[in-house]
């Protein structure tokens, strides 16, 4: 029923008839016959549309659905209908790398404004059109730092930072004859005294994070002068949702803004795709990694878009270039760019505060009614830290039994941290019910 037959017989016919043969097995007479598969396929009779269908919406009803409360760098929140709608648009549907700018014009509009939007957020005045995610920003970030400085040889690097980001950082920088500095933390925000006696000269970046991993919020009062002393730069990295109602980069003095913007209009799939954003002070324009697009006037005087600083191998610099950054994540890019001009800065500015107030509510129902510990007191946007009691895995485990993803098992992804620790996100998806039934259950399973 409805069979999809591309080719008619006449199209056959007519292609037989192009190649000079008559019949489509002669198409195949030069491979040998005893390697030709004589049998038909072990498939079974092809179905319909309506039948394919009926079955894979029977295959995806026996997955269980959990309320998530997942966070650690992706997160669930609410995403418009207009994301997905206006993301599938012919407009956008052009060519991967837009190169020809005359026929890329819909998916080069989608990436200048998110430069605009990223630049917005983070209070910069560059941003590229994006990095793979927010760990490769923070090692683009760095390198921007190690080729803008000279004489220096030193990435100092929190020890809040997320523990993925720390991995590709020592990657990206093993055979590169640059040393890489843990700053220790204390009471779960880096040690601003720690910090400060290792500012010297020869650092060339300090990279931070706030909301750091833990979900903490840090202080970085004065750090940026007295990185710009010894002629470092301060790369701070943010989840852009806590750009609502906390500082931005550039009001503690970074130089270079990175992090994730999946929390824009991304789903967590099953951890990625994502999209990392990077903005840097103008003076650091020419060593951003990928691409830029800019906007110019076309021959009619109407607004058109261009790449330009395109400083990249396989164009003109080659082993000169600032970075192996080859592509970026346009689409995901525009995702994030629909979302925000969908919910506007009001809406945005609503969205970061239910955030924040439903966190503060759950972590003092958690901490209150069901007695969790907190690992710190320190302040948080939308996620936080607790130490469970009793084997936290199988906690976890009767958790999900009871609907609730609860959180991530951070124990498990930093040596030497104690056991026992679950990191919670809270996002404005979350209803009161939600939270209460979560505490509700956790309550009975430790009891």
């Amino acid at each position: 029923m409805f069979p999809y037959l591309p080719h008619t017989e006449e199209d056959i016919s007519s292609m037989l008839d192009a190649t000079g043969v008559s019949s489509i097995d002669d198409l195949f007479k030069e491979i040998p016959p005893e390697i030709r598969l004589k049998d038909s396929l072990n498939m079974p009779e092809g179905l319909s549309e309506h039948e394919v269908l009926t079955h894979l919406k029977a295959l995806a009803d026996k997955n269980k659905r959990r309320i998530s409360f997942l966070g650690c760098g992706s997160y669930d929140h609410i995403i418009p209908s207009t994301v997905s709608s206006l993301m599938s648009r012919s407009e956008f549907l052009t060519s991967y790398t837009p190169y020809q700018a005359e026929i890329s014009q819909g998916i080069l509009q989608g990436i200048f404004e998110f430069q605009t939007l990223i630049c917005q957020l983070t209070g910069l005045d560059v941003s590229n059109a994006s990095l793979y995610d927010g760990h490769t920003a923070a090692v683009e970030a760095c390198a921007i730092a190690v080729n803008s400085t000279r004489k220096a040889d030193t990435i100092l690097y929190s020890k809040t930072i997320h523990p993925f980001t720390k991995g590709v950082l020592k990657t990206y920088f093993r055979d590169l004859g640059i040393a890489l500095k843990e700053i220790e933390e204390e009471n779960g925000v880096t040690s601003i005294n720690k910090l400060k006696e290792q500012i010297k000269p020869g650092v060339a970046a300090v990279l931070l994070q706030t909301p750091n991993f833990y979900g903490f919020l840090e202080d970085y009062e004065g750090i940026a002068e007295k990185i710009h002393e010894v002629k470092g730069k301060l790369i701070i990295s943010s989840n852009p949702m806590s750009l609502a109602v906390v500082k931005s980069q550039k009001e503690w003095g970074a130089d270079i803004a990175i992090g994730d913007a999946q929390v824009f209009g991304l789903p967590s799939y099953f951890g990625g795709p994502s999209v990392g954003y990077i903005a840097a002070a103008d003076k650091f324009m020419r060593k951003m990694p990928g691409r830029i697009a800019g906007q110019t006037i076309d021959a009619d005087g109407k607004r058109a878009f261009v790449l330009t600083l395109q400083a990249r191998e396989q164009h003109i610099k080659r082993e000169r270039a600032t970075s192996n950054i080859c592509s970026n994540q346009a689409l995901a890019a525009l995702g994030t760019t629909i979302y925000l001009a969908t919910i506007g800065k009001e809406g945005f500015r609503q969205v970061g505060n239910l955030n924040l107030r439903k966190a503060h509510y759950f972590f003092d129902k958690l901490t209150g009614e069901v007695g969790l510990t907190p690992i710190s007191r320190a302040p948080f946007f939308n996620e936080f830290s607790l130490k469970v009691p009793g084997n936290l895995p199988e906690v976890m485990k009767k958790m999900e039994e009871r609907g609730f993803f609860p959180g991530v098992n951070i124990s498990a992804m930093l040596p030497g941290m104690e056991e026992g620790v679950l990191t919670i996100a809270v996002t404005e998806k979350r209803t009161r019910e939600e939270l209460d039934g979560y505490a509700t259950e956790m309550k009975r399973i430790l009891s």
